[in-house]
């Protein structure tokens, strides 16, 4: 009986989530051969629909649809494939006895035209063997042998109930080879032995993708530090002027190899960040095998460490030095702006003050043009009463012309100041309206 509670959408996915990683019991002897193919994040249709290809030639139940992870009997082997953010693995495990551990991988069973189909780009291809401890004990030469004449490296693992052994090189065929002598294991814990060294080379593998990137980006970053250092100088040596001719390009330079900078850090910001976690990984698988020395050999994690540590701190050197560029840039970029600016202002205060000096003048014209404009008026006004008082006389009214236009000629100029006083009122209250 189900529970009769509102339970949360997303209850059952994240509790499968725990089991999407899981093992499948080993028994030796085994032989496993393991695949890893950089798909992107975008490529889960067309390695589903590679998949289910693959269990129809084999017969096996082809399901409707695929979560991350697929375990199928293909009729002697056993398949498990995962998916995951952005690589798919195949891991093909075959029980039974071998001479030669490395002679014949378990995938040379599989169809030819498939693996020629197969999606995406390979990053790891591994032949796994796991050897019972009844198997007669391998001496270093024989195991020197075995792995082509190279060093080999090795330890005790968990706790000592197994031995495991690689050159992790890739040799001849195309494979790297990893050896286990199954000392005192139980099959739960053969699968998840064989499950993390898997593991280990395949995160190894996707870990290092960074590297080739960084020492790339590292030299574009070499110029663009040079660039930089090159415009603050041509900005500190026009401190004192204020051409903006000048200022315009530096400023357009500046842009320029911002936006490069910002280009490449998206560029390669994810690859960084996908190395840094695939190295932790390896880190925690690595502690998960609970190795212990073999003398004369290096354990795994000391070979890795030496070798693959330094990579990732190139990585995240490149990553640091991408920000630190990133910031310096748009520091400079920002100086630039607040000396546009201030040269603007500057410009817009001196057009200011040149424009309030014509407004004065402008406004001391007017004030001349308004009182030649009163004269104007004025002696145009007292011509009208002169004529107005001449024809009153020749009517016989005792009247002097001439006397009366001098004696209201004032009162004319101080109407004709009055009447433009008073219209230039009515104005300049309009305008505040």
């Amino acid at each position: 009986m189900a529970l009769p509670i509102k339970e949360h959408p997303l209850r059952r996915a994240v509790s499968n989530e725990l089991h999407v990683r899981s093992f499948e019991p080993v028994k030796a002897p085994a032989r496993v051969s393991h695949l890893a193919f950089l798909c992107g994040e975008r490529g889960s249709g067309i390695n589903v629909d590679h998949l289910k290809a693959l269990l129809d030639y084999f017969g096996a139940p082809v399901p409707e649809s695929v979560g991350q992870y697929l375990m199928a009997d293909l009729g002697g082997i056993r398949l498990n494939w995962e998916r995951h953010t952005e690589f798919v693995t195949y891991t093909f495990t075959q029980l039974g006895d071998f001479d030669d551990p490395f002679e014949q991988a378990v995938i040379d069973e599989l169809p030819k035209q498939w693996l020629e189909q197969c999606p995406g780009e390979l990053v790891s291809a591994i032949t796994l063997a796991m050897e019972p401890a009844s198997y007669p004990e391998r001496s270093v030469d024989d195991l020197t042998e075995l792995f082509g004449g190279n060093t080999v490296i090795g330890s005790e693992v968990v706790g000592g109930k197994a031995r495991a052994f690689s050159d992790l090189r890739i040799h001849f065929d195309g494979y790297s080879r990893i050896l286990v002598r199954n000392e005192n294991l139980t099959e739960a814990q053969a699968g998840r032995l064989i499950k993390r060294l898997l593991e280990i080379n395949a995160y190894r593998a996707m870990a290092l993708l960074g590297l080739p990137l960084a020492r790339q980006a590292g030299r574009s970053l070499s110029d663009a530090d040079k660039q930089l250092a090159d415009l603050a100088a041509r900005l500190l040596g026009h401190m004192g002027q204020d051409a903006a001719d000048s200022q315009s390009r530096l400023l357009g330079d500046l842009t320029q190899l911002a936006s490069q900078i910002e280009t490449l850090s998206a560029q390669t910001t994810f690859r960084f960040e996908a190395s840094r976690a695939y190295y932790r990984v390896v880190l925690q698988r690595l502690d998960q095998l609970r190795q212990q020395r073999i003398e004369g050999l290096q354990t795994f994690t000391e070979f890795l460490d030496v070798r693959l540590a330094p990579a990732i701190a190139t990585c995240e050197s490149v990553a640091d030095r991408q920000r630190s560029l990133g910031e310096r840039a748009a520091r400079l970029t920002g100086l630039l702006r607040a000396r546009v600016e201030v040269s603007l202002q500057a410009q817009n205060r001196n057009l200011l003050e040149s424009m309030d000096r014509r407004a004065r003048l402008q406004a001391r014209l007017q004030e001349t043009v308004e009182g030649l404009s009163i004269i104007a008026i004025s002696y145009y006004g007292v011509g009208l009463v002169g004529y107005v008082l001449k024809a009153l006389a020749e009517q016989g009214l005792p009247l002097n012309p001439t006397l009366g236009m001098g004696i209201l000629a004032p009162l004319v100029v101080v109407g004709a100041w009055l009447f433009l006083k008073r219209v230039k009122r009515h104005i300049l209250k309009q305008e505040k309206v």
